[in-house]
């Protein structure tokens, strides 16, 4: 299966702590790949090796085949229009309206005529069903709708990879399982290759097509669900015993 994203034996230092160490993997395009780890392993230092803002101390980062890491700054420049990113707490503009959040990256990117981009907006504000928003600031709506018009604006250049950081820190049950819908409406009609760091174990494995465990600096697999709950690999049989237990994981072996 090609790849969207590749990192090959990917190193990072912050003085002396080695967070990377020697980090490889293979992102499928057009799938859902979730990122899981414990707390302080570094899972978003993959999403900003991706996206260029940072550079590995040793190794390759490619993104369609492209050696981020070897191009100049215009290159660069080209290869992130086809990224959308939805941080962690969704990073809307306070100044800014519902409306003009989404329209921002249209106006920045593209000569598209007004017209053009309150049709583009409407269209993706109604794929995340925050339509009548327009005109809100962002301190005016519930943090499940800021997550939501994120998402919006995060796919409204129709990218070709988007990158999730913890969506759905601060949620609770019900806001979580709205973001995880609308998620869910979206990839499958965009087909875009999603990558999601999450510990949101084990509910984010229903969205995933393959999971990667990072365990002290190294990524431990990229295999299925199914797989991975049940795989003998010790970092991951030990970090399935914590986060989803060992009931958890005899019910699962009894449904194989």
């Amino acid at each position: 299966m090609k790849p969207a994203i590749e990192l090959k034996d990917v190193h990072k230092s912050y003085g002396t702590q080695h967070v990377l160490r020697g980090v490889n993997l293979s992102i499928p395009e057009g799938k859902t790949t979730i990122i899981v780890g414990g707390s302080g392993q570094g899972k978003s230092q993959i999403i900003k090796h991706s996206l260029g803002l940072i550079r590995p101390d040793s190794g390759t980062v490619k993104v369609f085949d492209k050696d981020i890491n070897a191009i100049n700054k215009k290159q660069l420049k080209e290869v992130r229009t086809h990224f959308g990113v939805l941080f962690q707490n969704s990073a809307l503009f306070d100044s800014m309206t519902v409306y003009d959040n989404v329209a921002l990256p249209l106006r920045e990117r593209t000569k598209f005529a007004e017209e053009k981009i309150s049709d583009i907006v409407h269209e993706k504000l109604e794929m995340m069903d925050v339509v009548g928003s327009d005109d809100k600031y962002p301190a005016q709506i519930s943090g499940g709708m800021k997550k939501r018009v994120g998402l919006a604006r995060a796919i409204v250049l129709d990218p070709k990879i988007i990158f999730f950081d913890e969506p759905t820190t601060g949620l609770d049950v019900e806001k979580s399982n709205e973001i995880y819908r609308a998620f869910f409406r979206t990839q499958a009609q965009l087909q875009y290759t999603a990558v999601i760091v999450s510990h949101d174990v084990p509910k984010i494995f229903k969205l995933a097509d393959y999971v990667s465990l990072l365990f002290d600096g190294v990524m431990q697999g990229c295999i299925t669900p199914e797989e991975f709950q049940l795989s003998e690999n010790p970092a991951i049989k030990s970090f399935v015993r914590e986060t989803m237990g060992e009931l958890y994981s005899s019910e699962v072996e009894g449904l194989l």
